[in-house]
C-alpha cells in the first residue's frame, strides 16, 4: 500500500501548508507588502525611542556656533509635498494619460512608497550611530556660562530642556531631507525618462540582414523634462545649508543615498532606460493581478533588442 501523499487527509499536511505559503509567497506581491510594513515599524521605532550617539564638542568650534533658523526654508511638511506627493500626482497623471493597466499603476506607487521609506530608515540609523553635531548645535545645546572654551565636554554642559530640539543637534548625518527629496523626486526623474523613452533610442523590431535598427535622437526638452526633479531635490538639500540645519558634505551623502535607493527601487519593478520596453514594468506574479498575470522578468539583453511603437512612444512627441 502506497503511503500518503503530503498535504492529504493521512499525510498530515504539513508539506501541503508549507507548499501552500511558498506558491502564496511567490506568486504575489506578499513580500513586498509585508517588507514595507517591517520597514515602516522600524522607523517609527527608530523615530521615537532611539537617541542619537552624542559626539563631543569644544564650545569654541566655528563649525558648530551657526545661528538656529526658527523659520525652515523647507520645512519638513513641504518636504513630503515635494519628494512625495509632487512624485505621486505626477506618476499617477502621467498612467492615467495614457490609460496603464493596473498592474502599471500598481507598481509605480509601490516602488515610490518603499524608495521613500528605505531611504529615511538608513538615514536615521547612520544620523544615530554617527552622532555628528550639527552646525547650529551650540544655538540649541545653550551650553552653561562657565562652560571652558577649549577642551571637548559632553551634552552634559547644555542647559536646553526640550527634548527634540536638543538631541536632534546631534543628527546631522547625512541629511535626511535631501535623502527623502533624492529618493522621491529621482524615483520620479527615472520614471518619466522611461516613459519618454529618453534613453532608449532605437525603434523597430531588430532583424538579421540589411535591416537594421533605426536609431533616434533622444530631444532635449524631454531630457529637460526628467532633470527637472532632480534639480528640485538639489534645491531642497541646497536649503539645508542656508538654514545651517547641515553642511556640504551632510547633504551630498543624503543626496547621494536617496538617489540610490531610488534607483534600487525603480529598479526592482522596471527595465532598464536604455531598453526597448522601458515604458512597461516588468510583468506581475501569476495571481497578483488576476489570470493574465504571468510572472516572469524578461532579461535587459532581450528587452533592448528592437522597441516597440506603443502610446507612450507618442507621449513622448508632444
Amino acid at each position: 500500500m502506497a503511503p500518503p501523499r503530503s498535504g492529504s487527509p493521512g499525510g498530515g499536511g504539513g508539506g501541503g501548508i508549507v507548499a501552500s505559503i511558498a506558491r502564496f509567497w511567490q506568486r504575489t506581491y506578499a513580500s513586498d507588502y509585508i517588507g514595507f510594513v517591517l520597514l515602516l515599524v522600524a522607523y517609527l521605532l527608530i523615530q521615537f525611542f532611539v537617541e542619537p550617539f552624542h559626539r563631543m564638542f569644544a564650545v569654541s568650534d566655528l563649525r558648530i556656533a551657526f545661528p538656529h533658523a526658527e523659520v525652515e526654508r523647507v520645512p519638513l511638511l513641504h518636504d513630503f509635498i515635494y519628494a512625495l506627493f509632487i512624485p505621486l500626482g505626477l506618476t499617477t497623471l502621467t498612467n492615467l494619460i495614457t490609460r496603464a493597466p493596473r498592474h502599471k499603476h500598481h507598481v509605480t506607487i509601490l516602488g515610490l512608497a518603499i524608495a521613500l521609506i528605505l531611504a529615511s530608515l538608513l538615514t536615521d540609523i547612520i544620523k544615530n550611530a554617527v552622532g555628528r553635531p550639527r552646525p547650529d548645535l551650540l544655538a540649541r545645546c545653550l551650553p552653561k556660562p562657565d562652560t571652558p572654551r577649549d577642551i571637548l565636554v559632553t551634552i552634559d554642559v547644555c542647559t536646553e530642556t526640550r527634548h527634540h530640539r536638543l538631541h536632534d543637534g546631534w543628527r546631522s548625518f547625512p541629511s535626511g531631507h535631501s535623502s527623502f527629496a533624492f529618493a522621491g523626486l529621482g524615483y520620479l526623474s527615472l520614471f518619466l525618462a522611461g516613459q519618454l523613452r529618453v534613453f532608449a533610442h532605437t525603434s523597430g523590431s531588430a532583424v538579421s540582414g540589411a535591416h537594421a535598427e533605426k536609431i533616434i535622437r533622444g530631444d532635449l526638452v524631454r531630457a529637460l523634462v526628467c532633470g527637472a526633479p532632480l534639480l528640485g531635490a538639489t534645491m531642497v538639500a541646497i536649503s539645508r545649508c542656508q538654514d545651517y540645519r547641515h553642511d556640504v558634505w551632510d547633504v551630498t551623502v543624503g543626496g547621494l543615498l536617496g538617489w540610490t535607493v531610488g534607483y534600487w527601487s525603480y529598479r526592482r519593478y522596471w527595465p532598464r532606460l536604455g531598453s526597448g520596453r522601458c515604458e512597461e514594468p516588468y510583468q506581475s506574479p501569476p495571481g497578483a493581478e488576476g489570470p493574465a498575470g504571468g510572472y516572469g522578468r524578461v532579461r535587459d539583453e532581450e528587452e533592448g533588442l528592437g522597441g516597440r511603437n506603443v502610446s507612450f512612444t507618442e507621449l513622448g512627441n508632444l
